[in-house]
């Protein structure tokens, strides 16, 4: 398509008529493949003669196309953009981008952004080249325009990954300094020279964020841009052309170079200046910069901030950002001394100031107070604030310097109260006594940790917080409830102070104004946390979580719904009358926070947040009435309208709190609904497209349908959910380019098809027996491998015959056995098992193996079955011991003992297990390194990973809380009536296996046999105690 048609096509895009729109867009997507098409959109955005809003259109395809098809995402892909076309834009775009208007060099840097990661510097390698050149002639602004977007690609990178930044350094950094230097020298300077040095500013921020580059510890060098630095500092900026718009203003080139400045110095000073952090090459430069700079930049920081106190005009950012290089300064002796002797004007005629209530949030209140809440509770504001980084300096000084400055801090704070006490109504200092609340409510932790302050707090409350829940003014009632939530945790010496306090904030709720509200409710959260009697709130209840949902109908808050958490996890089951309400309500909250995100369109955004918040919220009410069942009843059909949407892509943001909901709902509901397993396909659907790194989330509600539904999983054919599963555990399990760590929900899933559906899915075994010793073929991850064998295991015990037939068929039962026995032997350094830890595992393998023995001799050999008798009386007493201890440890933790070791020390005969099996240790000896073996492995579980291992899991991390249908299975009843089946059926084969066994297999197959009686005692007492925990009171 030639030059003048793309011109009319891109009008067109631009067209009222939706009809017309739509068909340009068609035709730029029809021609966008075709050869020279990246070249031509260029042509117009570079085009001056064309209307702008055609350059603007132009702009933006250019630049998503370049986004979407410069280098191709998947490895096998064709490359989209022809090698020609690509230099062609190179080229063009490095001279052009700087020239055009900002609003088109927007989207061309966004373009050179993605051009220089994905070809820098293999395929573009001239690239420097051009930058060095240009910021040698007149094009320096284009050469400092394109170095930004370089450096840029490395700010975040470390170690090899950085190496490019060496030479980037090298090439450019004096050139750079050079220009800087004559740029700091111009009289009058105009708004394009703060653009320049902006960008120099941008430039080196990018080099030097996570390390220095080896050029800039030479001192001279470095004093050379220290020099430069300083001086923009120190400079005023120019009066002339500030904007009078405040918001306007805090952008304006001059002041974003004075921002840009001391964000360097406070990185500078905060990662490479502070002795204590550094390695020890580093520690020189560290050294030099404290001696020759840091207190330069202190006193340069304070008289840049002795601005406010007089009036004048500071951005919030360069106020932020210098209180924390202040707050930074406290811990350290020489620029403490240096902040000394201007500490008091600064805190109490600057920081303090800062803390109150001003003109702007005034202005806020009354014209958005949503938007005044919002700021509020966000926490990204709080990076920019001066309010918050005030905060901080006096919770670092109090907390570093205490001795010297809580006294008199606190004196300035309780003069405000008095003054305010004294002062008639009309002439009150309301912004202070705001800013004295929030200092106390900032500096909590250090008075309830303070003599004599921790003893006055109470009254404190009463005398200063309290009379202000009635003020007058709506932000004091807002700060009276912040502070109480503050301090709702101290002990009362007179419970009526608390619930006073408690009323109040409740009442809060009820607040003419927003911001009053939505205080209080976050203040709610610390009293039910803190209160002690329930009885103090449960009458209110239901008024409570009305005025709740009325105010979540107002404001999109995370904060709010934690409060409501906090309530449901405190009275439990209580909250069953409510349970439906409560669901319905924050179901409704839920889709105005998607609606609201969707606009918005930003990940961090409070309605997103709060979204996610609603989720939670609705898992842990379900939590609290697990023991309800018909409740889930009610609730499902106001859930299945979130479950449904958002287990597709549309619920990405969400998708494991929708599936912690759809787990909750398949497991506690009385049965699993049709329209709950409506939702099967589309969890199979995600795991097949793009939500493989949810598959351990999505195991749990799977497990519920197969375990929880099986008839209708047998038995539906549309869809047929037994092949929709194969399908799914056979792609994930044959794909190479999946990790160990990824498919190990697979081999879990096809355990529990085994473990549930016995006898009735033969025709299945096979292609699951298939699948999974190819791929316990290339498997390194030991965990997987004993994932892997436990689903043979599981196949015995379903079917140990054809199970085993189907081995042989395939050629491969001595190498899966030999492989199985090989792991169970496997001990590591401390000589703990290094395969099949925890308990189920064991259980597992047990099971499995004891399934064989049944089988006839032309299945199993006599050898083979003596090696597996061994093997599983092994794992057995193995087991015992594991499921002894851990019952050691429960009562440990239960009778709060101090540790849990303290039993071993108490075990007189060391380690008793072996004894009760019927072998006698030799010596002592053994016992002995027995239980250092345990001491070993109780240790282990607190350390993150094992030397030796390969994994890191370890016995203790365990999903043994999933139930399943062998839980009720005892393995050494099992493995005894086994082996009684054996002797009455075939006596023969029973005596030559009992032949074969030396004493130490006797004497453990008999300590089994005891065992199995004892279980047998102890399984009935339980059914007994269960029965009679079930059966209501005569």
């Amino acid at each position: 398509m030639d030059l003048p048609n793309l011109a009319v096509i891109l009008q067109a895009a631009l067209s009222p008529n939706p009809d017309e729109r739509k068909a340009a867009e068609q035709s730029l997507n029809q021609f966008q493949y075709t050869p020279q098409h990246l070249v031509r959109l260029l042509q117009i955005i570079v085009d001056n003669n064309c209307d702008m809003a055609v350059r603007q259109v132009a702009s933006i395809h250019f630049k998503n196309f370049i986004a979407k098809n410069w280098s191709p995402h998947e490895p096998d892909e064709q490359h989209k953009i022809s090698q020609g076309d690509k230099d062609l834009v190179r080229d063009h775009i490095l001279v052009f981008a700087p020239q055009v208007p900002p609003l088109l060099r927007v989207q061309l840097g966004e373009c050179l952004k993605t051009i220089i990661h994905a070809d820098y510097p293999e395929q573009w390698p001239r690239l420097l080249d051009w930058v060095k050149l240009n910021l040698q002639d007149q094009q320096v602004y284009g050469a400092l325009f394109v170095l930004r977007i370089l450096s840029r690609k490395y700010e975040f990178k470390s170690d090899e990954e950085r190496v490019p930044v060496y030479h980037i350094v090298e090439e450019t950094f004096p050139n750079l300094l050079n220009i800087f230097n004559k740029l700091v020298q111009i009289p009058n300077p105009s708004l394009e020279v703060a653009d320049l040095i902006k960008l120099i500013c941008k430039i080196f921020w990018s080099s030097i964020y996570l390390e220095i580059p080896k050029q800039l510890f030479d001192p001279n060098v470095f004093n050379a841009w220290m020099i430069l630095f300083l001086n923009v500092l120190e400079r005023p900026v120019p009066l002339e052309g500030q904007p009078a718009d405040p918001e306007l203003r805090k952008t304006w080139g001059w002041w974003k170079v004075k921002k840009w400045t001391v964000h360097i110095l406070n990185r500078l000073y905060t990662r490479f200046g502070d002795l204590k952090l550094q390695n020890p090459e580093n520690r020189a430069f560290a050294q030099m910069f404290q001696k020759s700079y840091a207190g330069k930049i202190l006193e340069c920081h304070l008289n840049l901030l002795n601005v406010i106190r007089v009036g004048g005009y500071l951005p919030d950012r360069v106020t932020n950002l210098i209180l924390q290089y202040l707050s930074n300064s406290i811990s350290k002796t020489s620029m403490y001394n240096l902040l000394q002797p201007r500490l008091n004007v600064l805190l109490f005629e600057i920081v303090f100031p800062l803390m109150c209530f001003n003109d702007n949030d005034q202005k806020l209140w009354e014209e958005d107070p949503h938007e005044y809440v919002r700021k509020g509770y966000d926490i990204i504001e709080d990076l920019y604030s001066p309010r918050t980084a005030s905060m901080d300096f006096v919770s670092e000084l109090v907390r570093k310097r205490g001795k010297e400055n809580l006294q008199k801090f606190i004196q300035f704070i309780v003069e405000i109260f008095k003054r305010y006490d004294e002062a008639p109504v009309e002439y009150k200092p309301y912004r202070q006594k705001d800013g004295a609340l929030l200092a106390i409510g900032a500096l909590c932790d250090k008075l309830k940790q303070t003599d004599p302050y921790k003893s006055e707090l109470e009254r404190m409350l009463v005398q200063h917080v309290f009379p202000e829940f009635s003020s007058p003014v709506g932000h004091l009632r807002a700060k009276a409830a912040w502070v109480a939530g503050q301090y709702a945790h101290i002990n009362f010496s007179d419970q009526n102070n608390f619930r006073k306090a408690l009323h109040s904030v409740v009442s809060g709720m009820r607040d003419p104004e927003l911001p009053v509200r939505v205080d209080s409710v976050f203040a709610l959260r610390s009293f039910v946390e803190a209160c002690r009697d329930l009885n103090e709130i449960r009458p209110i209840l239901p008024q409570l979580l009305d005025e709740f949902f009325k105010l979540m109908n107002e404001v999109e808050n995370e904060d709010l719904v934690f409060t409501l958490e906090t309530i449901v996890d405190k009275f439990g089951e209580e909250m069953a009358p409510y349970a439906l309400g409560l669901c319905q309500n924050l179901a409704a909250a839920f889709w105005r926070c998607m609606n609201t995100a969707e606009a918005d369109d930003e990940a961090d955004d409070p309605g997103a947040l709060a979204a996610v918040g609603c989720l939670r919220a609705i898992s842990t009410i379900l939590e609290s009435v697990s023991r309800l069942p018909h409740l889930f009843v009610q609730v499902e059909p106001t859930l299945l309208p979130i479950m449904r949407r958002m287990l597709t892509t549309d619920g990405q943001e969400v998708f494991e709190e929708v599936l912690e909901i759809v787990s909750y709902m398949t497991f506690f509901s009385p049965t699993i609904s049709m329209d709950m397993w409506s939702l099967w396909p589309l969890m199979m659907e995600a795991l097949a497209d793009w939500a493989i790194d949810f598959f351990p989330n999505i195991l749990v509600p799977l497990d519920n349908y197969i375990s929880r539904g099986t008839a209708h999983f047998l038995a539906c054919k549309e869809p047929d959910y037994q092949q929709s599963l194969w399908n799914m555990i056979s792609s994930i399990m044959s794909d190479k380019n999946m990790e160990d760590n990824d498919i190990e929900p697979a081999p879990k899933l096809i355990q529990v098809v085994f473990q549930n559906c016995r006898g009735q899915v033969d025709r299945w075994v096979e292609p699951y027996l298939r699948v999974t010793v190819e791929r316990l073929r290339r498997t390194e991850k030991s965990y997987l491998k004993c994932l892997l064998m436990q689903v043979v295991a599981d196949a015995l015990y379903y079917n140990a015959a054809l199970t085993l037939s189907i081995l042989q068929s395939m050629g491969v039962a001595t190498e899966i056995f030999g492989l199985w026995l090989q792991m169970l032997q496997q001990v590591k350094k401390s000589g703990a098992r290094a395969n099949f830890k925890r308990e189920h595992d064991k259980k597992v393998c047990c099971l499995g193996l004891t399934s064989l023995l049944a089988l006839p001799v032309d299945q199993l050999s006599g050898d083979a079955l003596e090696r597996v008798f061994k093997a599983t009386l092994d794992l057995l007493v193995s087991y015992k011991d594991q499921v002894a201890e851990a019952a050691k440890e429960e009562e440990a933790e239960d009778d709060d003992d101090m540790d849990g070791f303290q039993t071993d020390d108490e075990d007189e005969e060391g380690d008793g297990s072996d004894k009760e099996m019927g072998v006698d240790a030799e010596d002592g000896d053994e016992a002995d390194s027995i239980k250092l073996q345990k001491l070993a492995a109780q240790a282990k579980s607190f350390r993150p990973n094992d030397e030796d291992d390969d994994d890191s899991e370890d016995d203790y991390s365990d999903d043994e809380e999933l139930q399943s249908p062998i839980d009720e299975v005892d393995p050494f009843i099992f493995f005894v009536d086994a082996v009684k089946a054996m002797q009455a059926s075939n006596p023969l084969r029973f005596q030559n296996l009992m032949q074969t066994l030396d004493f130490h297999y006797q004497a453990l197959a008999n300590g089994v046999a005891q065992h199995a009686e004892q279980r047998k005692v102890e399984i009935e007492k339980e059914k007994l105690e269960k029965a009679a925990a079930a059966s209501p009171a005569s």
